[in-house]
This record gives C-alpha cells, sequence and structure tokens, in this order.
C-alpha cells in the first residue's frame, strides 16, 4: 500500500511542463518514464481498465425480453387454463362466441360433436399460415396451446358442476378470463390459432390492432348467428366477445408482444 501512495504521488506530482531548457528528447523520455510508472501502478492494483467497458457490452448484448422454458411453461400454461375454464363457462350457459373457437361452439351445438374434438380440427388450415409469416417457435407454440385446450375442455366438466349461471355474468365472466388467456399466450409467442393468426399478421404488417380486427371478425360470426340462435342467446354472446376484445385491445400493444 506504501508502495503504491508512493507511485501515485509521483505520477501526478511530477511538473508537467518540462524547463525550458529542456529539449524534445528529455521530453519524450519523460512521457515514456510516465506511462511505464502508470502501467505499474495498475498493475499492481490489480485494475483492469477495460473491464467495466467489456462487462458493460455483455450486460447490453444480453436480451431480457427473452423467456426462459420455466417462464414460457407458466406462461403458456396460465394462458390455456384460462381460456378453457372461459370456454367452459360459456358452454354451460349455452351461449356462443367470436372467432375460431366461436365457429367450433356453433358447429358443435348444430353437429353434436364435442367442441374439443372440432376446435382442434378447424385449427389445423392455420398452421401452415402461421409458420410462414411467424415462425416455427409461435407455430410450435400455438400447437401445443390448441390440443391442450381441446383436451381441458373435455376435462374440466368432469371437476366441476354448474347448476345454476346467469347469463350476463357468464358472458363478462368469458370475456375477462379468455381475454387475459390470450394476453398471456401473446406475451410468450402463442396463440389459439385459426382466426386470431389472422389478427395478428394484419397487425404485424399494417399496425391495425389485432384486437379491432377481432371484433370485426366476429360482427360477421354473429351476423350469421342471429339467424340460427335465439335473439337474447346472440345479444349475452356478444356482450362476451365485446369484453374480451376490450381486454385485448387495451392490454395488447404492437411493440412489447408478438408480431413485432
Amino acid at each position: 500500500m506504501r508502495r503504491q501512495i508512493f507511485l501515485i504521488l509521483l505520477l501526478y506530482c511530477t511538473p508537467k511542463t518540462a524547463a525550458p531548457s529542456t529539449n524534445d528528447h528529455f521530453l519524450g523520455s519523460r512521457r515514456r518514464w510516465k506511462g511505464t510508472l502508470r502501467s505499474r501502478l495498475l498493475s499492481d492494483m490489480d485494475f483492469d481498465p477495460n473491464a467495466a467497458y467489456r462487462c458493460d457490452m455483455e450486460t447490453s448484448s444480453s436480451d431480457p425480453s427473452r423467456h426462459t422454458l420455466v417462464e414460457d411453461v407458466q406462461g403458456l400454461g396460465l394462458g390455456i387454463f384460462l381460456c378453457s375454464f372461459g370456454v367452459h363457462i360459456l358452454t354451460t350457459a349455452g351461449l356462443l362466441t367470436g372467432q375460431t373457437a366461436g365457429l367450433a361452439v356453433i358447429i358443435a351445438y348444430l353437429s353434436g360433436f364435442s367442441f374439443g374434438a372440432v376446435f382442434f380440427v378447424i385449427n389445423l388450415p392455420f398452421y401452415l399460415l402461421a409458420y410462414r409469416r411467424l415462425g416455427l417457435e409461435f407455430t410450435i407454440k400455438s400447437l401445443i396451446s390448441v390440443t391442450m385446450m381441446s383436451v381441458l375442455t373435455e376435462v374440466i366438466p368432469f371437476g366441476i358442476t354448474i347448476s345454476s349461471l346467469d347469463p350476463a355474468l357468464a358472458a363478462v365472466t368469458f370475456g375477462s378470463m379468455v381475454g387475459l388467456g390470450l394476453l398471456a399466450l401473446f406475451r410468450h409467442k402463442g396463440s389459439m390459432g385459426g382466426l386470431g393468426v389472422v389478427a395478428l399478421l394484419v397487425q404485424d404488417t399494417t399496425g391495425f390492432k389485432a384486437g379491432y380486427v377481432q371484433l370485426i371478425t366476429d360482427g360477421v360470426i354473429f351476423g350469421v348467428a342471429f339467424f340460427l340462435f335465439p335473439l337474447d342467446v346472440v345479444l349475452y354472446s356478444l356482450l362476451g366477445a365485446v369484453v374480451l376484445n376490450l381486454v385485448i385491445t387495451f392490454n395488447h400493444r404492437r411493440d412489447r408482444y408478438i408480431a413485432t
């Protein structure tokens, strides 16, 4: 420590200007001597002047928005569960919805097939589009999400029985749960496939919000539903679809989630 203090004093107390009689050779020797002194001082202090710069570069090169596998599993799992439970509330109340799930619900009601089977099959054509425009990771996660939701919607009824359910409450609960579930899926580069992929593609290419795209497609689906189902069922279902899409519209930002 004493040696380091001596070197510091010697380095910074040495006059910075030479006497008028000092020649160029002396100035050059003095600069080399001070450089050697500074190098010895830094060596004694075991200090790397480039360490902070390298540390900063390494920190800035990391991507804080990149999710780990565990984060993806919990995020996708939460989203799938919320969507599945929301659909169970919807179908228990005998209501409808929009998007691909809405098409699956209508087909299930009219054909007698289970929602899970119809929902899985109806999503198959959209995976190729998702792969070409949104990548392999998004497609795989969407396939997993759709498959798991198809299974869960068949399993959940065995674990819960709802004897009475107000249709307005069912519509709001469905819209809130599925809206939050879709946000979780979007945040982890997944979706429920189908028309949701189209909505994300429109947002990706035009900046037009995915929620508004879904509102428009829902309008078409509900326009058809008016001719197939009772008026009160369609109106309550429309309430749920509006809640769902408003949740997405107000919370899904193009610069934070998928398709940016």
